[in-house]
């Protein structure tokens, strides 16, 4: 959408001093073909819906968080701070917001020896691990070999990308059957679901988003989070 009037209206000079000097540079006939190339890029562009915060840097609005140990997530110089026993916060009212296609960006910080994440595809459930949709790993130094960026068990990486004590940018975005994984503006994972795909329940379909408290030792805070919509 950003780019949408600027390019359109670049279309409309460019045709009009074409028109004016038909003998210099391209035909109109190829300006036309052109044109009707970069246009339809235009629609393209204005088809990803706007950003929607998903946070208000005040309280926990617009999420659920399970019965399991709510108390894990509270809010804390503006960002959600996650330390405690097992716990999974939900976006949306009931915790079951949908998107299917997406991007989504958040900044995160993990101190030393946290282990978090953030579930894509998943939907509410009161107690234990999510059994819906996938994980995004959140990890730099705890003992778990799989790290940030990681798409638990299916897509796994060793290195996380960022450190410890330090704000980093977390991307996923998912497209069809593909997950790419941006953190700090560096593509780490790309993961495509293949056609075979056994398990019924850890995969693509559409879902929420949910942050994970994952044990008392991990202090995690997460800010700035923002979703839109890309079908």
């Amino acid at each position: 959408m950003t780019f949408e009037i600027p390019l359109r209206l670049f279309c409309m000079i460019w045709l009009f001093n074409v028109a004016k000097e038909p003998f210099v540079g391209l035909c109109i006939h190829s300006t036309m073909k052109i044109l009707t190339t970069l246009l339809a890029l235009t629609t393209s562009f204005s088809l990803a819906g706007d950003w929607i915060t998903m946070f208000d840097g005040k309280t926990l609005d617009g999420w659920k968080v399970n019965s399991e140990n709510p108390a894990t997530f509270s809010v804390e110089d503006g960002a959600i701070k996650v330390k405690g026993p097992r716990a999974h916060l939900f976006y949306g009212e009931d915790g079951n917001a949908k998107f299917q296609d997406f991007e989504f960006e958040c900044e995160c910080k993990t101190a030393k020896g946290a282990n978090a994440g953030i579930f894509i595809h998943t939907k509410f459930q009161d107690n234990g691990w999510p059994s819906h949709g996938y994980e995004c790993q959140v990890n730099a130094t705890q003992s778990d070999w799989r790290k940030t960026g990681s798409i638990y068990s299916f897509q796994d990486l060793k290195e996380p990308g960022h450190k410890d004590d330090e704000w980093f940018t977390y991307h996923i975005k998912v497209e069809g059957k593909k997950i790419t994984v941006t953190i700090n503006g560096k593509v780490v994972n790309e993961y495509t679901e293949p056609a075979d795909h056994k398990d019924k329940t850890k995969r693509l379909s559409e879902g929420t988003i949910a942050l994970q408290g994952h044990d008392p030792g991990s202090l995690v805070y997460f800010r700035k989070l923002r979703i839109r919509k890309l079908d």
